[in-house]
């Protein structure tokens, strides 16, 4: 795999001190932090902070709608088509998404185009016009969307898993809603949603692009002016971990069993995040290889940690046979608690998640990604460029404690034949005997 990646070219710059590294600037109260690519193509995403903090569980859905509206419902200068066509003109593409802890609102462009597609941007945001026809569409849309989530058992057992786990907590509430919450959901009402979050107070902007910092600046100031202060808000930060094991079936007609089991994680600003980090992609690994290839009970089984403002780890896996499943899973979590990772794995883990991320951020849009991730999650947008740094000094002892520290009590939730899974397995203090081994293939 390469070792030299996108931004470390950025970072080893040196025509411009200022204008050859990332940076960030103050703009009437806004963070901006700007990241200089060294091609043609600029990247712009404003994030609002917060996600499902902002709204109650009986408005889950509403953001979603609202940034959908930016784009797709016209502005009050323009139409739907009219907004489109002059995006289209320049090849220019303005999209807005949320999730749990944040939503967003990106441009992408040509350079050479920035001064004809920033205006449209800036315009959508500030301007926004929920147009009522063009509205009740995409809330057909969003229903549609709804349904189809149903259907799919991933997605299903993955909104039953977050309902369960956090149950009287903010990441209980779906981004997407429920048919019911959107179908109720008004124009009015999402507009006053969206000036109730659109604020300074809220947002911060990530600049991927080769623009000069004093162009930068005149455009961010002129575009902030017109967005208000709004009241202080500081992004909430909770922890979960399970104070024991637990398990809840549904029955459902599939061709498989869903298994998905949540434990603890610790916060991405803590010291213990990078371990946890390196702790996961490890145990995803042996998951692999003990569940799929010694055991022959998955093509499929997964393990990964959530590093969001509410983070935990995940096992996850589609099986026949759920029992002999959890007897090999709670096997390894014993095994690695009681053994620890061995010394290379931990040394050669380091080096390939290091490289992974990097490759997978080269463009404009993964690093403005990374970068917002970083600033929103970690507190600190500069944890984007130094993982490989924060990643040295981690020896095979930080990591066993971590694993040991946050992997203890499952909440477990599962869709499939009921008939086919003991839930005492899933719960009981003593781990399972480990089954027979079957190597069949997948």
């Amino acid at each position: 795999m390469k070792n030299i990646f996108f931004f470390f070219l950025l970072l080893a710059a040196t025509t411009n001190a200022q204008e050859n590294k990332p940076y960030e600037m103050m703009v009437n109260g806004v963070k901006v932090i700007v990241v200089p690519s060294g091609n043609d193509i600029v990247q712009i995403d404003m994030v609002i902070k917060g996600g499902v903090q902002n709204y109650t569980a009986g408005k889950a859905g509403i953001e979603k709608l609202a940034m959908t509206s930016l784009t797709e419902c016209g502005t009050m200068k323009r139409s739907k088509n009219d907004f489109k066509n002059a995006l289209d003109e320049v090849d220019a593409k303005m999209y807005a998404y949320t999730g749990r802890d944040a939503a967003h609102v990106q441009l992408n462009c040509i350079k050479g185009d920035f001064e004809t597609a920033w205006p449209l941007y800036a315009e959508a945001i500030t301007a926004p016009k929920f147009d009522v026809k063009e509205f009740a569409r995409i809330k057909e849309e969003a229903i549609n969307a709804l349904r189809e989530e149903e259907s799919n058992p991933d997605a299903a057992l993955r909104k039953m898993a977050m309902e369960t786990a956090f149950k009287g907590m903010d990441y209980a509430k779906s981004p997407n809603g429920t048919v019911k919450i959107i179908q109720a959901i008004t124009p009015a009402a999402t507009k006053a949603y969206l000036q109730s979050v659109l604020t300074r107070s809220r947002i911060f902007i990530v600049v991927v692009g080769d623009i000069t910092k004093e162009d930068l600046q005149k455009k961010m100031t002129a575009f902030t002016a017109n967005i208000p202060q709004g009241k202080p808000f500081i992004l909430k930060r909770t922890a979960y971990t399970p104070q024991a094991n637990s398990f809840v079936a549904q029955k459902k007609d599939v061709a498989t069993n869903y298994v998905m089991g949540f434990s603890g994680a610790p916060d991405p600003t803590s010291k213990d995040y990078y371990p946890a980090t390196l702790a996961s992609g490890m145990f995803y690994d042996k998951a692999f290889l003990e569940v799929r290839t010694n055991n022959g009970l998955s093509y499929a089984p997964a393990a990964y940690i959530s590093g969001g403002l509410t983070p935990f780890s995940t096992m996850y896996v589609t099986t026949k046979e759920p029992d002999k499943y959890i007897a090999v899973a709670r096997n390894m979590v014993e095994n690695l608690k009681k053994n620890g990772f061995p010394a290379d794995d931990v040394k050669n883990t380091k080096n390939t998640y290091a490289n992974y991320q990097y490759y997978n951020n080269e463009t404009n849009q993964s690093l403005a990604g990374m970068v917002a991730g970083a600033e929103l999650n970690q507190g600190d947008w500069h944890k984007a460029f130094t993982l490989k740094e924060d990643l040295a000094p981690i020896t095979p002892a930080d990591v066993n404690r971590v694993f040991n520290k946050y992997i203890g009590n499952f909440t477990w939730v599962y869709q499939g034949d009921t008939a086919k899974v003991n839930q005492k397995l899933f719960i009981q203090k003593e781990t399972p005997p480990l089954p027979a081994k079957d190597t069949k293939a997948f």
